[in-house]
């Protein structure tokens, strides 16, 4: 009898996104993996292909996706500037249009979320090391800012889902 629960882990193909999956799957629980292999490939989920408890769907996170779901983790995103940089449009896409459905998915899942961000909100730092009330110090319109500014902009998403429905 299964006595876990359904997780979906967007990026689940990458490299964290399928030690990841591992993980979840030892710790008992039925795993939903969504990928779209923009920057990952198939081959680091292969080994859990067969196992009882894995799904593996082809999904780009722009698009909603309707499911059921308990937990989702929510690692989708090219974190290479040479993905990222490829398609910059999709990258601040990927960012805010998959926090969004992602976000619209634990709302109506009543799913707890977790969103994966990087220390790359906080821009080419002025400081070493940064202290907690560092703000950062950004650029908006560089070659790094889809990523950047994909990436901020989820987590102010993510802040203001939780204040307006926690």
């Amino acid at each position: 009898m299964f006595d876990g629960q359904r997780v979906l882990v967007t990026g689940g193909a990458g490299f964290i996104g399928s030690h990841l999956c591992d993980r979840l799957l030892q710790a008992g629980h039925e795993v939903l993996c969504v990928d779209n292999f923009y920057s990952s490939t198939k081959s680091n989920v292969e080994h859990l292909l067969k196992h009882p408890r894995f799904e593996l769907i082809r999904h780009d996170v722009t698009f909603p996706l309707y499911v059921e779901v308990d937990e989702i983790y929510h690692l989708a995103c090219p974190a290479s500037p040479v993905h990222y940089q490829r398609d910059p449009v999709q990258t601040t896409k990927t960012a805010v249009h998959g926090s969004i459905n992602m976000l619209g998915l634990a709302k109506r899942t009543k799913a707890r979320i977790l969103l994966t961000s990087t220390s790359e909100v906080y821009g080419d730092p002025e400081v070493h090391p940064q202290r907690e009330d560092y703000w950062g110090h950004v650029n908006p319109i560089g070659v790094r800012a889809c990523y950047d500014e994909g990436k901020r902009a989820a987590e102010t998403l993510f802040f203001d889902y939780w204040r307006q429905h926690q």
